[in-house]
């Protein structure tokens, strides 16, 4: 049943926060996502608005720093009085606001690839959990390269967490994780993860480095001619590969739902608008999509049950599905995840990633990977204080 709250009609705009890196080492990546929140806003606005009301962003930057956007996601919501926030570009972000919306009962959208092991009632997940992006792509991987796997992160729990779920999956699957490193956020000195790739010579690597330790990266295997080894790539999307010329490296591919070259009119005509709102060089990517459909999702409950309030869309939201540029996104009810699509692509010259893969079905969110009980999954979660 839809949940019509009896509340007198308000005036005046209906206040969203953004929480995203503008600043720090992983803003390369989070900007694009800005823009798409602000095409999704120039357009609601377009169409007059909801509720007869205009929608206006409240943008913090987070610099890329848990305290920083935990205090930005309480200052939105105690001070700006926002209906909803959208954002957190990465887990150390999103694990700090949780809290803050769970004590304030309140929404956050968040748009990232993340590592699983959660559910909240005040959150809603629009990007992929590990068994829509992370494990079908690293068995594509050992399928097609070979199943002596090296796996290297930025430090953080997304990649620590991720990490633990790809050993174990790697082994069940007959593989061999023949070396693991994680590296400072936006560290740059790639000297011990070289030293293990000309030891070890595994036959592809499965990397977690997010932001702009992704071109340290490019450049040390360039730099080491290693060109030619199995990169898979799972935190950069298309904007990094372009700023870091992850097309240099012969045999590097990523895995999205969401792919810039898409043919199709649903997606020329959303780049196309994308590029008329927020300028021409403007970039897309599957987390800036993820965020362009969070808040269509969010306007779509707002219609449907005539009011911004935060308790009934959040309650009414989990129900919802729209356009999107890939296709359509829809919510798990269940699980407060969305369905989504895989394809694996490739990166050519100039960071333009071109498919090569596409799974043929949308795979339903499974936050807790089904192949270890929920029980395992804690127990990893609980070990060393809440990082494995």
């Amino acid at each position: 049943m839809t949940l019509k709250p009896a509340v007198p009609a308000e005036r005046g705009p209906i206040v969203i926060g953004l929480l995203y890196a503008l600043s720090g080492p992983t803003a390369q990546g989070e900007v694009p996502q800005v823009a798409a929140a602000r095409l999704a806003v120039d357009e609601i606005n377009a169409g007059g608005g909801l509720l007869g009301r205009r929608v206006e962003l409240r943008l913090e930057d987070t610099r890329a720093d848990a305290r920083v956007a935990a205090a930005a996601a309480e200052r939105l919501i105690t001070t700006e009085r926002v209906a909803a926030l959208f954002g957190c570009g990465s887990a150390s972000c999103r694990q700090a606001v949780k809290p803050v919306v769970e004590a304030h009962r309140h929404l956050l959208f968040y748009p990232a690839a993340y590592e699983g092991m959660e559910t909240s009632a005040h959150i809603v997940y629009t990007g992929p959990t590990p068994n829509q992006q992370a494990l079908p792509a690293a068995d594509w991987a050992m399928h097609g390269f070979g199943r002596r796997v090296y796996l290297v992160g930025s430090e953080g729990s997304y990649p620590r967490r991720l990490g633990a779920v790809l050993r174990d999956f790697i082994a069940l699957s007959g593989g061999q994780v023949l070396g693991e490193r994680y590296l400072p956020m936006g560290g740059r000195d790639m000297g011990g993860v070289m030293a293990d790739l000309m030891k070890l010579t595994p036959d592809v690597v499965l990397s977690t480095i997010s932001g702009d330790s992704n071109q340290a990266f490019f450049d040390a295997l360039a730099t080491a001619g290693l060109t030619d080894l199995p990169l898979l790539s799972l935190s950069a999307a298309e904007p990094e590969m372009k700023a870091f010329d992850g097309g240099r490296l012969d045999r590097h591919f990523t895995a999205w739902g969401y792919l810039q070259s898409l043919p199709g009119p649903g997606n020329q005509d959303f780049l196309a608008r994308l590029r008329r709102s927020q300028g021409e060089g403007a970039t897309a990517s599957d987390p800036a999509v993820s965020t362009y459909v969070a808040l269509k999702l969010w306007a779509a409950s707002v219609v449907e049950i005539g009011s911004a309030r935060t308790d009934a869309v959040n309650a009414n939201v989990v129900h919802q599905s729209v356009a999107a540029p890939e296709g359509f996104a829809a919510i798990d009810g269940h699980s407060r995840h969305q369905w989504r699509q895989l394809r694996i692509a490739q990166v050519r010259p100039g960071g333009e990633l071109a498919e090569v893969y596409l799974l043929p079905r949308y795979i339903r969110p499974e936050p807790w990977p089904g192949f270890r009980s929920t029980e395992h999954w804690v127990a990893v979660i609980s070990r060393s204080g809440g990082r494995p």
